[in-house]
Parts: C-alpha cells; sequence; structure tokens
C-alpha cells in the first residue's frame, strides 16, 4: 500500500493506492494538520511525497510554505516509526507517465486515465458518472498529481 502527497501550503492531496490490485482506497484533499495526523498514523504503508524543486524562475511565499509542509510530513513520519517517505519530483512523474519534460497537467491525466479500466459510463470512462462510476470516480485536480507521484512510485521508484 503506498500514501502518496501532493503538499500545499495549507491543504494537501492524499491517495491512498494498493499497488496489487492497482486501485484506490482512499483520496482526498484535507487540511495540512489533519495531514500531520493521517501521516503519523501510516501503518504499514509505504510513503512517497512530491517535492518542490526550483527551475531558476523566482518563486512565492506559498512555495516555501509548502516545502515546509513537506518537511513537517517527513517528521512525523520518521517520528511516528516509520520509514522515511521518498520525495518524488514532478520531473519524474511527466518521465514516468508521459515521456516528456513539456508533459503538462493534462497529459499527465490522461497518461493516468490510459492506465486505468474503462468501466464506468460517460465520456470518461475511467472516472464514470454517478450512476457508472469508474475506478477513479471522484479524482480531481490536486488528487491526480498526488495519483501520479503514487503510480510513479509504484512503478519506478519503490524497491
Amino acid at each position: 500500500m503506498i500514501f502518496a502527497i501532493d503538499p500545499g501550503n495549507t491543504e494537501s492531496a492524499f491517495v491512498e493506492y494498493d499497488e496489487t490490485s492497482k486501485t484506490l482506497v482512499s483520496f482526498g484533499k484535507i487540511h495540512n494538520y489533519k495531514m500531520l495526523n493521517m501521516t503519523r498514523e501510516l501503518g504499514h504503508h509505504q510513503s512517497a511525497i512530491e517535492m518542490v524543486a526550483s527551475y531558476g524562475m523566482p518563486v512565492g511565499k506559498d512555495v516555501f510554505e509548502t516545502c515546509v509542509w513537506s518537511g513537517r510530513f517527513i517528521q512525523v513520519a520518521v517520528d511516528a516509526g516509520h520509514k522515511v517517505p521518498e520525495l518524488i519530483y514532478r520531473k519524474e512523474v511527466k518521465m514516468h507517465l508521459c515521456g516528456s519534460m513539456r508533459a503538462k497537467d493534462s497529459n499527465i491525466r490522461q497518461a493516468i486515465l490510459d492506465l486505468f479500466d474503462p468501466s464506468g459510463g460517460g465520456k470518461t470512462p475511467q472516472v464514470g458518472t454517478k450512476k457508472e462510476p469508474g475506478p477513479l470516480f471522484g479524482v480531481s485536480k490536486d488528487v491526480w498529481a498526488a495519483l501520479g507521484v503514487a503510480l510513479t512510485y509504484a512503478e519506478k521508484i519503490k524497491p
């Protein structure tokens, strides 16, 4: 079981992914203080956190606050006796899922969709509809990034 986090400055997205059955067990976006508690209670999960990287452009306060939260999540996991979370950079997700550093969020989302069974209804059957949900039903916004981290860790980095 993999617990992946896409950290933010006030809220963070997470995915609990079962790499054996290739299914999402739980996911969402929650306040960072609640995420600290979830990270503390990882149990037997392996964890991965998307790491912020500098690409030479100026960044603002939100990016630095996100870095602080990433460090807090790591520290809480270690203090609770869990393995140090793996840090996954966005470029690793792009290269693993899309094979290109030029990939945008929409390309990553499509690559993720292509990995899941189109068993739901609607025009995106991997997500589906409320009446006919697919395996990714309910996944939105930052949860896609957390799922990308989980898949990259599960398929490429995990020993």
